[in-house]
C-alpha cells in the first residue's frame, strides 16, 4: 500500500467489518448526526443537563467501541505492538465516546425523560 486514499480506507474498513455491517454503520452515523443537527436547530440552545448526561455516557462508548473493534479483529490487548497501535487505540475510544455522548444527548432530546423534559435551561 503505497498511498493511502479515501477508497483505500473504505476498502480495509469493509474488509475488518465485512461489506453489509459497514455501510449499516455508516448509515447509523449519518442518521444520528441528522437527528443531532436537528435537535440543536429546533432547541436552538444546549440543554446542559442533557449534556452532562452525554458526558457521563463517555466513558461507556469507549470502552463499547474499543470492545467493538477488537472483537471484530479477532485481537487481544497483548497484541498492541507500538505507539502507532496505541495512538489508534485510543483514536477508537475518543470516537467511540464522543459517538455516545452525540447518541445519548439526541436521544435525551428526542425521547426525553422526567429530568429533562420541560426544562428552560439555556
Amino acid at each position: 500500500m503505497k498511498d493511502l486514499t479515501f477508497g483505500t480506507l473504505i476498502a480495509v474498513f469493509e474488509e475488518i467489518f465485512g461489506r453489509g455491517l459497514f455501510w449499516a454503520m455508516v448509515v447509523a452515523a449519518a442518521l444520528v448526526t441528522l437527528a443531532y443537527l436537528f435537535v440543536l436547530i429546533r432547541d436552538r440552545a444546549v440543554s446542559w443537563k442533557k449534556f452532562l448526561i452525554a458526558q457521563l455516557s463517555m466513558p461507556v462508548g469507549a470502552v463499547l467501541a474499543v470492545w467493538f473493534v477488537m472483537v471484530m479483529t479477532k485481537s487481544k490487548l497483548s497484541d498492541l505492538g507500538g505507539p502507532v497501535d496505541l495512538i489508534v487505540f485510543l483514536g477508537i475510544g475518543a470516537a467511540g465516546a464522543v459517538g455516545m455522548a452525540i447518541l445519548v444527548y439526541t436521544l435525551e432530546a428526542l425521547l426525553g425523560t422526567k429530568r429533562t423534559k420541560g426544562e428552560a435551561d439555556l
